[in-house]
């Protein structure tokens, strides 16, 4: 087992917070910022959790991300919308686009709902949950403009970035959150993977040969004493998963999310080299109420209980349905703290000394 440094998840969303407030971001944001990311490691997607906060003060850094933004309207009807986000931070985009949706969808029963040029967004599992607390079923569909990272069925050349569906689903028990990169595996991954963490399987990479891999250095380049990962300085290519399904998918988001919204799609790359990136979203939201039906609720717990009823392939295992891992390692790990890679955790306390911040004491790493 991997030795990690566990802390404590108020000790590290402070943290957290206080890097970015010190980076530039008033304290409201930085609390957002946090609180988000901590919501990715609690629910297990260490991948878009708190490991991203060198990246993000470095985008921060040199302008390719902007503190303290709002959401400016370029088209509006009652059921429709294009948001642009100024490359304001994911976390603070991302929900002032959603609660417009959900706005609308309260109002006409539906909606649909166009992000451009945000920022990272994260884990697109919070916009469903955050939908799904107001009532409604989401749908959505993300991109990445100018986020080369994933070949196409059949190519080793980066085509698609690793454009993230989400459907949530409302339930008198809480929500059901489906949630998944249309690569084998998110960047993020990749990243914790280099940091340490979890290796990626085998074949989630593919080298310019044709390769298939799981170093992290066919993304990354070479990373020996590194802390900060430049995708850019890779040669490979990550691979979409169910091969022509997946990158079907892949295509599939980079048209709604991408062309759709008037962002753009992850390329071509304007000189191949990789700059600012901006998030791409279509939304969906839909009133489970304007449908006719009163009993919807009922009938999708009543369904979950019949699918997990299914006779487990192997003995002392059981079928789960979307969400329920995330809401397992949600209770363990406000419990027990957030595992972290040593190299993930010397990152973000580098970060901080960088900014004037002393980081916490925390126990020495275990495993």
């Amino acid at each position: 087992m991997a030795a990690t440094t566990t802390v404590p998840v108020p000790i590290l969303q402070g943290f957290i917070s206080d890097i970015f407030t010190a980076a530039g971001c008033e304290r409201a944001e930085g609390d957002r910022i946090a609180h988000h990311l901590l919501s990715a490691n609690l629910t297990g997607h260490d991948s878009h959790g708190v490991i991203r906060t060198p990246r993000y003060i470095l985008w921060l850094q040199e302008g390719k991300v902007r503190a303290g933004q709002e959401l400016t309207v370029v088209h509006e009807t009652p059921t429709q919308a294009i948001l642009d986000g100024n490359y304001g931070f994911g976390q603070t985009i991302g929900p002032l686009a959603v609660d417009h949706g959900i706005a609308k969808a309260r109002s006409a029963g539906m909606a649909a709902i166009g992000l451009r040029n945000a920022g990272h967004i994260g884990r697109i599992g919070d916009w469903g949950e955050r939908a799904a607390a107001a009532g409604l079923i989401s749908i959505h569909f993300v991109n990445v403009q100018a986020g080369e990272l994933v070949a196409p069925y059949g190519g080793v050349d980066r085509r698609f970035s690793t454009n993230p569906i989400c459907i949530g689903v409302p339930t008198d028990k809480g929500p059901i959150i489906l949630d998944f990169a249309t690569s084998l595996v998110a960047e993020g991954k990749v990243l914790v993977a280099s940091n340490g963490g979890k290796p990626v399987p085998h074949g989630s990479l593919i080298g310019p040969d044709g390769t298939l891999s799981a170093d992290p250095r066919m993304l990354y380049g070479e990373i020996a004493g590194t802390h900060v990962r430049n995708s850019a300085n890779g040669e490979g290519a990550l691979r979409a998963f169910g091969e022509h399904k997946g990158s079907g998918l892949a295509f599939m988001c980079e048209l709604l999310a991408g062309c759709l919204t008037g962002g753009g799609t992850s390329g071509p790359i304007p000189g191949g080299k990789r700059g600012r990136i901006a998030n791409g979203m279509l939304s969906i939201y839909l009133s489970p109420g304007s449908f006719g039906s009163t009993g919807f609720s009922q009938a999708a717990l009543d369904y979950a209980r019949y699918v997990k009823a299914s006779r487990p392939a192997e003995a002392g295992a059981e079928v789960l349905i979307p969400g329920e891992p995330e809401n397992r390692t949600r209770e363990a790990r406000l419990r027990d703290g957030i595992p972290l890679q040593p190299d993930t955790w010397a990152a973000i306390c580098a970060t901080a000394r960088e900014l004037g911040l002393t980081p916490p004491a925390v126990p020495a790493p275990n495993g």
